[in-house]
C-alpha cells in the first residue's frame, strides 16, 4: 500500500496513534531517501509533542530493526547477550562486563558508540588500544565472538541504517530529547544484533542526561516495555551518576583503569558493585544463573579466577590489539607529558560533584569533542578522583591531571576544581536505587 508522507505527518500531528503499515511505509522510505529531510523532520517534531504509544513505539523499533540485515547466531554456543548504557562520566563497564559474562558462558557482541556530549564513548576508549578494529565486518565479528565469547565494536553499516538517517536529522531539529526515539535509537540497534537478552544501565544525577530520577525511571519503562514487546528479554537497573563511576575519566585512563580491575590490582567499590549486578542480571536472564544472586557469585568468581581478565586478553587479540596488554599497557597506551596532582582549595570532605563538569574537564583538555569532526587526545583525562565523602586538602588532591601541555594543565585543573562542593561528608547514597522489569506491578 503506498501512503503520502503529508499525510501521516498530520495524522501524528493531530494526535492520532499511526498504524503498522504506516510507520513501516515511512521508515522504509527513510531508509531509501524517498523522503525529505523536511518530511523526517516534521514527523520527529510531531512524535516530539504528541509522543508515541508502546505499540506504535514498538513497531516503529522493529521497523527500523528491519531497515538492515539482522543477525543470526549459532545454536548450542550460549545465549546471546548485551547491556546498553545511556552514559556518565568514568563509565568504562562495558571494557569489563563482556568479559566477565563470555567468561561465565555468554556471548556477547557489543556494539558500543563513540562519545556523546559531556560523556565518554566506550569506541573512543577502545581506540586508544594499538592495532585494535572498532569496526570489523559482521563475518569478523561472529568470528571474534566464536573464540574469545565476546567483541566490543562499533554500529556497522549494515546494522539499522534507518537509525543513523533518523539520529542526524534528530541531533540538528531539537529532537534527540524524545523518549519514543531515544528508544527505537538504541533497541532497533540492540534487536539486529541478533540478542536474546538485554539489560539497561540508565544512569541518574549530575553525570547523565537523565539528571531527575522521574525522568531516568520513564526512559527505563519505556525501554524495557518496548524491548519486551518486541521479543527481547530485557531488565533495566537505575544507577548512580551523581559522581563518577570510575576513579579515572578519559580514554587511555579508563582503559588502565579496566585492565587493573580485571586484573585484581585495582578495583573502584562503585564501579564493582554496579558491573557485578550487571552481570547478575545478564547472566540470569540469559539462563546461565538460576538467580541473580548465584549470577553475581558466579560473575565474582570469573574475576576471582582470572577468567574474565583472560577472556578480556583474547578479545583484545582477535581484534588486533597487542598480545601482552594486560600485562603490559604502559607499554601500548599513549601517555600524556603532564602528570600532576589538583590540589582543593580547602580542606574538608567532598560534599557534592557536579560531574557533567568533570566530564566538560576531559573535553577541555581535547579529551572529548564539541564536533563529530574533532579529533580526541586519547591520553588526556583525569586519574585519582576523589569520590562523595572523601577527605581532601594539603596531601589528598582530588585528582591528578593528565595533559598535554601546562596551559592546558591548568585549565583542566581549573575546570576540576570548579566541580567540587567541599564541606561535611554526606550520607551514602546507593548505587543501584532501582530495578525495572517487564513484569506486571
Amino acid at each position: 500500500m503506498t501512503f503520502l508522507p503529508q499525510e501521516i505527518i498530520r495524522k501524528k500531528r493531530d494526535g492520532h496513534a499511526l498504524d503498522e503499515e504506516e510507520i513501516r511505509f515511512f521508515v522504509k522510505a527513510l531508509t531509501e531517501g524517498s523522503v525529505t529531510e523536511g518530511q523526517v523532520a516534521a514527523l520527529a517534531m510531531a512524535i516530539f509533542f504528541r509522543d508515541l504509544d508502546t505499540a506504535e513505539r514498538v513497531t516503529l523499533t522493529l521497523a527500523m530493526r528491519d531497515s538492515g540485515m539482522v543477525l543470526d547466531w549459532p545454536a548450542g554456543e550460549g545465549p546471546v547477550l548485551d547491556k546498553h548504557s545511556t552514559g556518565g562520566v568514568g563509565d568504562n563497564v562495558s571494557l569489563m562486563l563482556a568479559p566477565i559474562v563470555a567468561a561465565c558462558g555468554g556471548r556477547v557482541p557489543m556494539i558500543s558508540g563513540l562519545g556523546l556530549g559531556h560523556t565518554g564513548g566506550t569506541l573512543d576508549k577502545l581506540d586508544t588500544i594499538p592495532g585494535y578494529n572498532t569496526r570489523p565486518d559482521l563475518d569478523e565479528l561472529r568470528r571474534v565472538v566464536g573464540a574469545a565469547g565476546c567483541a566490543i565494536i562499533g554500529q556497522t553499516a549494515d546494522l539499522a541504517p534507518a537509525d543513523r538517517r533518523l539520529y542526524g536529522i534528530r541531533d540538528i531539529t531539537a529532537t534527540v530529547e524524545s523518549i519514543a526515539l531515544i528508544t527505537a535509537s538504541i533497541l532497533s540497534k540492540k534487536l539486529a544484533a541478533g540478542l536474546q537478552g538485554l539489560v539497561l544501565d540508565v544512569k541518574v544525577g549530575s553525570g547523565a542526561f537523565m539528571e531527575e530520577m522521574d525522568e531516568a525511571r520513564a526512559l527505563a519503562r519505556s525501554l524495557v516495555s518496548v524491548a519486551n514487546g518486541a521479543g527481547l528479554h530485557t531488565t533495566a537497573l537505575l544507577t548512580d551518576m551523581h559522581e563518577p563511576l570510575a576513579s579515572a575519566a578519559g580514554n587511555a585512563v579508563e582503559v588502565t583503569n579496566a585492565v587493573k580491575f580485571l586484573a585484581g590490582e585495582r578495583r573502584d567499590r562503585r564501579l564493582l558493585e554496579v558491573t557485578l549486578a550487571l552481570a547478575a542480571e545478564m547472566l540470569e536472564i540469559g539462563g546461565l544463573a538460576a538467580t541473580r544472586s548465584e549470577g553475581r557469585e558466579m560473575a565474582r568468581t570469573a574475576l576471582e579466577s582470572g577468567r574474565a581478565v583472560e577472556t578480556f586478553a583474547q578479545m583484545i587479540v582477535e581484534l588486533g590489539g597487542p598480545t601482552d596488554l594486560v600485562e603490559r599497557p604502559w607499554q601500548h597506551l599513549p601517555e600524556a607529558p603532564i602528570q600532576r596532582p589538583v590540589t582543593a582549595d580547602g580542606s574538608g570532605h567532598v560534599a557534592a560533584i557536579d560531574t557533567r563538569r568533570i566530564g566538560l574537564a576531559v573535553i577541555s583538555l581535547g579529551g572529548g569533542r564539541t564536533r563529530a569532526s574533532d579529533t580526541i587526545d586519547p591520553a588526556v583525562g583525569f586519574t585519582e578522583l576523589a569520590g562523595i565523602g572523601a577527605e581532601v586538602g594539603p596531601g589528598r588532591p582530588l585528582a591528578v591531571v593528565h595533559a598535554r601541555d601546562e596551559a592546558a594543565a591548568e585549565r583542566g585543573a581549573a575546570a576540576l576544581r570548579a566541580a567540587y562542593m567541599i564541606g561535611e561528608a554526606p550520607a551514602p547514597r546507593p548505587v543501584v536505587y532501582e530495578r525495572i522489569t517487564g513484569e506486571a506491578g
